[in-house]
C-alpha cells in the first residue's frame, strides 16, 4: 500500500468565491482506496481535477507517475471513469454505447465490440446488451457506466457515487462487483461515497474530506482500531444532558440508529484511581457520568469501532 497511484501536493480549486479544495495535500496507494466525505465536501472536484476536467489555481496533481497538468489525454487514455451523473446517449443500444465508448479510449472497432459484449455480461447486462440504453432502469444505467468504464482495461478506476438510486438488491450486487474487481481482479480503483458501508465493504484504505480539505486518512482497519474503546449505550432520561456531561468528561458521542448512542473512551481518559484502566473501569466511568447527569442506563455493552466511528470524529460530529 506504499506505492501511490495519486498523489495531490498543496492543490487548491476555487469556484468563484468557494474553494473547493483548501491547499489539498494526500496521496492514494495502491489496490481499493475509499474517497469519504459528506455531499459538498469535494470529492467529485478531486476526481475531476485529476481527470483533467477541473484546472486548479494552484498545486500539482499526478495519476499513474504522470503530470496531470502535463499529460492530461494520457491520463484520461489509463483512467476508467464511472460519472456520479447519467452520461448515456439515447438511441444507441448497451453493446453499441460502450463499443463506442471503447473505441474513444482509443481500441480498434473489432477490439471494442468484443469487450463491450464480455464487460457488459460481467456487469449482469448480458441479456439486455441489446436494448436502447435510454429504457434502462436507474440500476441499470449504474451498471452501464460500470461497463463503460471497464472496457478499455484501465490501470486505475475512479467510481464516483456508485451506487446512487440503486435498490438494496442492486446496491449489494454492485458492492460485490466493485469488491472482485479490488479484491480477486487486482485492478486499482478510488471510490467516492458518502456512504460508509460502501467504503468498508469494498476499500481497504480509506481518505476522508471535509469542506474541501483532508480530514484523515489510512488503512480502515488502523482508522477502526485507534487507542480506545467504543460502548453501545441507549438511556432513560434527558438524553441531552447526559452527552454533554460524556463530553465535559472528555468522552466523543455519535449517535446511531433508534436510541442506542455509540460511546468513544480515549486512551487519555482517566481511570478511577487505584484502578489500571480497562473495559470495565470505562463502563464504570460512563455509569458515573450517567449518574451525575441524572439519567439511568439501560443498555451499555462493548462495541467493535465501525468506519462510522472514524468519520464522525474526523469531521468533527463526534
Amino acid at each position: 500500500m506504499s506505492e501511490s497511484v495519486v498523489s495531490l501536493d498543496k492543490v487548491t480549486v476555487t469556484y468563484g468565491k468557494q474553494q473547493a479544495l483548501r491547499n489539498v495535500s494526500v496521496a492514494f496507494p495502491k489496490g481499493a482506496v475509499g474517497l469519504l466525505g459528506p455531499n459538498g465536501a469535494g470529492k467529485s472536484t478531486m476526481l475531476k481535477s485529476l481527470l483533467g476536467f477541473v484546472v486548479p489555481d494552484s498545486g500539482r496533481l499526478d495519476v499513474l507517475g504522470l503530470n496531470v497538468a502535463d499529460k492530461p489525454l494520457e491520463v484520461r487514455a489509463r483512467l476508467g471513469y464511472m460519472p456520479e451523473s447519467d452520461a448515456i446517449i439515447p438511441g444507441m443500444n448497451a453493446v453499441s454505447f460502450v463499443a463506442y465508448c471503447g473505441q474513444l479510449s482509443g481500441l480498434p472497432k473489432a477490439d471494442a465490440m468484443q469487450r463491450a459484449h464480455e464487460v457488459l455480461y460481467y456487469v449482469g447486462l448480458g441479456e439486455a446488451r441489446y436494448r436502447n440504453t435510454e429504457t434502462y432502469s436507474t440500476g441499470m444505467k449504474q451498471r452501464i457506466k460500470l461497463a463503460q468504464a471497464l472496457v478499455h482495461d484501465p490501470d486505475l478506476l475512479f467510481l464516483d457515487e456508485p451506487t446512487n438510486g440503486m435498490d438494496p438488491k442492486g446496491r449489494e450486487e454492485m458492492l460485490e462487483l466493485i469488491r472482485d474487481l479490488a479484491h480477486n481482479k487486482g485492478v486499482n480503483l478510488i471510490l467516492s461515497s458518502h456512504l460508509l458501508p460502501d467504503v468498508e465493504y469494498t476499500c481497504d484504505y480509506v481518505v476522508v474530506m471535509d469542506k474541501g480539505a483532508i480530514a484523515t486518512s489510512g488503512t480502515v482497519e488502523a482508522l477502526k482500531g485507534p487507542s480506545g474503546r467504543v460502548f453501545e449505550v441507549r438511556v432513560k432520561g434527558d438524553v441531552n444532558v447526559f452527552v454533554a456531561a460524556l463530553r465535559a468528561a472528555g468522552l466523543d458521542v455519535a449517535d446511531t440508529d433508534e436510541d442506542v448512542m455509540r460511546v468513544f473512551v480515549p486512551a487519555s481518559a482517566k481511570a478511577p484511581a487505584g484502578r489500571p484502566g480497562g473495559a470495565g473501569d470505562d463502563q464504570r466511568m460512563i455509569c458515573d457520568v450517567a449518574r451525575g447527569a441524572g439519567a439511568q442506563i439501560r443498555h451499555l455493552k462493548p462495541s467493535l469501532p465501525t468506519l462510522e466511528d472514524v468519520f464522525a470524529r474526523a469531521i468533527g460530529e463526534a
